[in-house]
C-alpha cells in the first residue's frame, strides 16, 4: 500500500519533466534555425559547385572536381574523420551538341530542341531520318507491333499527369516510356525514339535521364533522345496533319569502360553510442546540361550544413553522425549500393538516414520508410516544426541512394520540399544556380540538422 503515494508522486512530476524536455528541444531547433539562416554556409558552398565547378556527370573531369572540393571543405569543418569510399562508375559522354529538325515535304525543315537521353547509343554518322510514329506508352507500342513500327522513329507523348499535385507521382507515372522506351521499340524495328520531357511546362528545353538497354544486343540498339515539352506539341500536331513527315536526328553520344571515382563522406563519433550510425546525405553527380543546382548540388550542401551547425553550436551527438555525398545517382546509382555493401560488410548498425534529392525549395516536411511504431514516435515531433510551416510528417520513401540500406532495420527518411517547380528544371540545361532561393535552401538544411537532432537524441 505505502508505493500508491509515490505512483502518484511520479504520475503527477511526468508531465512536468515532458514539458522541459519540450521547452529544450523547441530552443534547441530555434538555435539551430537561427544559425543556419543567418550564418549559413550552404549557399556559399553551392555557388562554388555549381558557378565554379558545374555539370558533374559520373566518370567526368567535373565530377572528381567536386569529389576533391566538398572533400576539402568536409576537412576544414574539424570533423573526427574525412575519407572518400572508392567506387566504380559508368562513363557516358554526350559529344558535340545534337540537332534535329521535323521535315514536312523535301527541303522544308523546321529545327527542334532535342538531347541525348544517358546511356544512349549514337545514331549513324550521317544522323537518322524516318517517319515517325507516335505512341502514348509501352502497352500501345506493343499493340502496333513490327508491321507499323519497323523502319520508324517512335515517338512517346504520354505528358506527366497535370491532376497529380504530388509532381513526383506525376514523374513516376511517366517515366517508364524513358527508361525503357528504346529497348522496347527495338523489338519491332524501329531505329530510334524520341520522348516527351518529364516536365509539367511547354518550353523549349529538354530534359535529359536515363535510359536502358536491358539485355538487347549490341547492334540492336537504337538511339534515343528527349524532346522538348514545347517541341513534342508541335510534332503531334504537325502528325495529325501530316501522318508521313519526317524528322532527322544527329547524336554524338559515347558509352566508354567504367571509371573510378568516389563517395565523400565525413563523420562525427558519438559521445554514448558510437556503433550506432545516422546518415544524412545527398548526390554529387549530376547530368551535364545545367549545372545540377537544385538535382542535386542543393541536397548535398544541405547535408553537409547538418555537421557544420552541430559543430557550430557545440553539439555533441550521442551516435554517429555522417554525412554521404553518394556519385553516380543518375546513372547507375553505383555510389549507394557500394555504402550498404560497405557497412554490411562491417556489420554496422545504422539505425538512419535522411536523404536530401528534391531540389532546394521550401521545406513542407518529411516522409519515412519505418515501421508503425517508430513512424508514431517520429510523428509526435510534428509540432515541433508548425513554427517553421512544415506539415508533412508521413510514411513514404526516403531516397535512391539511401535505398540500398533498406532490410537492415534502417529507417529511411526524405525531405519533402515543395515539388510544384522542381520539374521545370529537372535533368535541363534551366538547373541552374539562379534558380535556387538561398533563403529555402537554409531552411532545408536547418529542418534536416533539427530532425537529426531530435533522432540522435531519443533515438528510434
Amino acid at each position: 500500500m505505502k508505493r500508491f503515494p509515490l505512483l502518484i508522486l511520479l504520475l503527477a512530476v511526468l508531465p512536468v519533466f515532458a514539458q522541459s524536455s519540450l521547452e529544450k528541444d523547441e530552443a534547441k531547433i530555434k538555435e539551430i534555425y537561427d544559425m543556419a539562416l543567418t550564418n549559413g554556409q550552404s549557399y556559399n558552398w553551392l555557388g562554388h559547385l555549381s558557378n565554379t565547378i558545374g555539370g558533374r556527370l559520373s566518370g567526368s573531369y567535373n565530377a572528381q572536381r567536386a569529389v576533391d572540393y566538398t572533400k576539402k571543405e568536409l576537412d576544414s569543418l574539424g570533423l573526427d574523420r574525412v575519407w572518400l569510399q572508392e567506387v566504380m562508375v559508368p562513363k557516358w559522354t554526350r559529344g558535340f551538341r545534337e540537332y534535329a529538325y521535323i521535315e514536312t515535304i523535301p527541303g522544308s525543315s523546321m529545327p527542334i530542341n532535342i538531347c541525348a537521353l544517358g546511356g544512349s547509343v549514337a545514331t549513324p554518322d550521317g544522323g537518322t531520318k524516318a517517319e515517325v510514329i507516335e505512341v502514348k506508352d509501352l502497352e500501345e507500342l506493343e499493340k502496333l507491333g513490327e508491321a507499323k513500327i519497323k523502319g520508324k522513329i517512335v515517338f512517346f507523348n504520354r505528358p506527366m499527369d497535370a491532376t497529380k499535385i504530388n509532381t513526383f507521382s506525376a514523374y513516376g507515372g511517366a517515366v517508364d516510356q524513358r527508361a525503357n522506351g528504346a529497348a522496347e521499340a527495338s523489338k519491332f524495328g524501329a531505329v530510334g525514339v524520341l520522348v516527351r520531357s518529364m516536365n509539367l511546362k511547354i518550353d523549349e528545353y529538354p530534359h535529359a535521364g536515363s535510359m536502358y538497354y536491358g539485355d538487347i544486343p549490341e547492334e540492336q540498339k537504337i538511339p534515343a533522345a528527349a524532346i522538348s515539352t514545347k517541341d513534342a506539341e508541335y510534332l503531334s500536331g504537325n502528325l495529325k496533319l501530316q501522318k508521313d513527315l519526317k524528322v532527322y536526328f544527329k547524336m554524338n553520344c559515347e558509352n566508354h569502360p567504367d571509371v573510378k571515382s568516389y563517395n565523400v563522406i565525413g563523420e562525427i563519433t558519438g559521445s554514448e553510442y558510437p556503433d550506432e550510425y545516422i546518415v544524412v546525405g545527398g548526390h554529387l553527380d549530376s547530368w551535364d546540361l545545367g549545372d545540377g543546382s537544385h538535382d542535386d548540388g542543393a541536397g548535398c550542401v544541405q547535408s553537409m550544413e547538418v555537421l557544420r551547425l552541430f559543430k557550430e553550436l557545440n553539439y555533441k551527438p550521442k551516435r554517429s553522425i555522417r554525412v554521404v555525398l553518394f556519385m553516380n545517382e543518375e546513372n547507375g546509382l553505383r555510389g549507394g549500393k557500394k555504402y550498404a555493401e560497405v557497412a554490411k560488410d562491417k556489420n554496422e548498425n545504422h539505425v538512419f538516414a535522411l536523404e536530401s534529392d528534391s531540389g532546394g525549395f521550401t521545406p513542407r516536411g518529411f516522409t519515412f520508410n519505418a515501421n508503425e511504431n517508430q513512424l508514431q514516435k517520429l510523428k509526435i515531433w510534428a509540432s515541433l516544426f508548425k513554427p517553421y510551416y512544415l506539415h508533412i510528417f508521413k510514411e513514404g520513401e526516403g531516397g535512391a541512394d539511401i535505398g540500398p540500406l533498406e532490410g537492415s532495420g534502417t529507417v529511411l527518411a526524405g525531405l519533402q520540399p515543395d515539388s510544384q517547380r522542381y520539374f521545370d528544371y529537372h535533368h535541363a540545361a534551366t538547373d541552374t544556380f539562379d534558380k535556387v532561393s538561398k533563403r529555402e535552401l537554409e531552411l532545408g538544411g536547418a529542418s534536416m540538422a533539427a530532425l537529426i537532432y531530435l533522432v540522435d537524441k531519443y533515438g528510434l
